[in-house]
């Protein structure tokens, strides 16, 4: 018949539907690429974290009833506990990073028929790093040092009563049953007392992340421009005994930080946090002595006696050739040791890492002799 249509051919399709070997398409997607600026991981060591405690179950509400035994009575048991909300300190969390904003422990379960009450709601348990300090309404309400150590953040609400509950000899028959309590509802700051031992302290574009870069794992950002840390950066210096130095990249600061300029008071809390100092001052700049004067006197302004904790200045960039005209005049105006290095080319790296084990070996015999125990990495 010429007039018969003609019916299209129909394209085999990509993938078959009925084996189940070839269900899915099993071509690998690429992984999208991550800028150097994504991987960044930054120190975190204060969070504002709302906690709330698991709402208790509902009573339940029931009459037991089988052959022969029509009124047999309540039988609905009471409702579950919630879970609470603990904060646990954890010696292999060495930040707040992990920390989420909000927590909420689970509900309890509600009570059945036959008196059975129902099931508690489980415990969240929020991991922290030693040292934590909760803080409520501005006052320190725990302090976590030792590993293990819990506080309850947030208490679950208790669970209703059941039917079962108020049967009395007026009341044979009771139908009402009572609701489960919510569970308490709390906002919490947490702060960690260490930040880490050593701290990099200098003005913007002073060679502190490309320095930390040099001597530890870390990766920080390093541009050509001030600000470019706009977070603590931890790194880890590690020995051949299997000791750990952190060392942290404090953001830059300039005249009258303790007055809240540039980046603030917020980063002096971190200089505050840490056990010795390690002044970086940028050699091929004009009187580089004047820097330390400064650093120095933000750090008096901010807390008495804080300028004075041990430390070591270390001249950066003295691969530049007025590097090298300046090294002896700061040498003459500064009382304390100075190192000279680069820290783009790692010219005598070496010096500053036996006296950095110096300065921590220095702070573990110090805290000792007292009776605490120094804070590991």
């Amino acid at each position: 018949n010429p007039w018969k249509p003609v019916l299209p051919l129909l394209s085999p399709p990509a993938f078959s539907t009925t084996c189940a070997r070839c269900a899915k398409d099993r071509r690998l997607r690429a992984k999208r690429a991550i800028s150097e600026r994504q991987l960044t991981r930054y120190f975190v060591d204060q969070r504002k974290v709302r906690v709330v405690g698991g709402q208790g179950g509902g009573g339940g509400h029931s009459f037991y009833s089988e052959p022969r035994k029509i009124f047999g009575g309540p039988d609905g048991g009471n409702g579950g506990d919630g879970g609470h909300v603990i904060f646990k300190a954890d010696q292999q969390m060495k930040s707040l990073s992990s920390v989420f904003p909000f927590y909420q422990g689970f509900h309890g379960g509600r009570g059945g028929s036959k008196n059975c009450y129902g099931a508690n709601g489980a415990h969240v348990y929020v991991k922290v790093p030693l040292g934590t300090l909760v803080k409520e309404d501005g006052k320190v309400v725990a302090d976590l040092t030792q590993h293990g150590e819990e506080y309850v953040a947030a208490y679950g609400g208790a669970g209703g009563k059941g039917n079962r509950f108020f049967l009395s000899n007026e009341n044979r028959a009771p139908t009402f049953f009572t609701p489960g309590e919510p569970g308490q509802e709390r906002v919490l700051h947490l702060e960690l007392k260490t930040t880490a031992h050593a701290g990099l302290v200098g003005f913007p574009n002073a060679g502190k992340s490309s320095l930390l870069r040099a001597i530890s794992r870390a990766k920080p950002a390093v541009a050509a421009y001030p600000f470019t840390t706009l977070n603590p950066h931890v790194g880890i210096v590690h020995y051949q005994d299997y000791e750990q130095v952190a060392v942290a990249d404090i953001p830059g600061l300039i005249k009258g930080a303790h007055e809240n300029r540039g980046l603030g008071m917020a980063f002096l809390k971190h200089i505050e946090r840490c056990r010795f100092l390690l002044y970086v001052v940028d050699l091929s700049v004009p009187q580089p002595w004047i820097q330390l004067q400064d650093l120095k006197y933000e750090l008096e302004a901010y807390e008495k006696g804080l300028s004075e904790r041990p430390c070591v200045v270390i001249g950066n960039k003295v691969d530049l050739a007025q590097s090298r005209i300046n090294l002896p005049l700061l040498r003459e105006q500064v009382a304390e040791r100075v190192i000279a290095l680069s820290a783009l080319t790692g010219d005598n790296l070496e010096e500053l890492l036996l006296h950095l084990r110096e300065l921590y070996d220095t702070y573990v015999k110090t805290e000792r002799s007292r009776g605490q125990s120094p804070v590991k990495w």
